[in-house]
């Protein structure tokens, strides 16, 4: 497992300890995890993003903190915030992300994830960027809105 997902892991499982919000200082996570603090920002910025469902607020200086908050979309309807916030790109990484996210929250199966990271890869898409990544975020918001109508 990459550091990268074992801090991921980390900063979810305390969030579900404290009610889905953490307050964390990227110089002590990092020497926690022998890493630099470039690599707590690169987890941070990839893995917690909006359309992820998490809001980041970061302060500079003296270490850094950052506050991490899982959040509700509006209305509760996380499948159309995903596809109202994810661009007309996606690489292979994002999708198994948003995928990831939404199998955690219980909206997929790990069938469903597995079909669409099978039928969206790199591979059987046969084609290069940037129309792979454009063809990958049509498909994939077109699947999931189907599979939650």
């Amino acid at each position: 497992m990459k550091i990268s997902d074992v801090i991921e892991q980390f900063l979810k499982e305390m969030m579900e300890e404290n009610d889905g919000v953490i307050e964390i200082r990227r110089n002590d996570l990092a020497t926690q995890f022998h890493c630099v603090p470039s690599q707590i920002n690169y987890v941070i910025a990839t893995r917690f993003k909006n359309e992820h469902g998490y809001a980041v607020d970061s302060r500079r200086g003296g270490g850094g903190s950052v506050r991490i908050r899982r959040v509700q979309p509006s209305g509760g309807n996380i499948v159309m915030h995903l596809v109202n916030h994810m661009g007309d790109r996606v690489s292979y990484q994002e999708m198994h992300f948003f995928l990831q996210d939404l199998l955690s929250a219980g909206i997929l199966s790990e069938r469903e994830c597995k079909l669409l990271i099978g039928g969206l890869s790199d591979r059987a898409l046969g084609m290069e960027n940037p129309h792979r990544d454009a063809v990958r975020a049509r498909a994939l918001k077109n699947a999931l809105v189907h599979l939650i109508s």
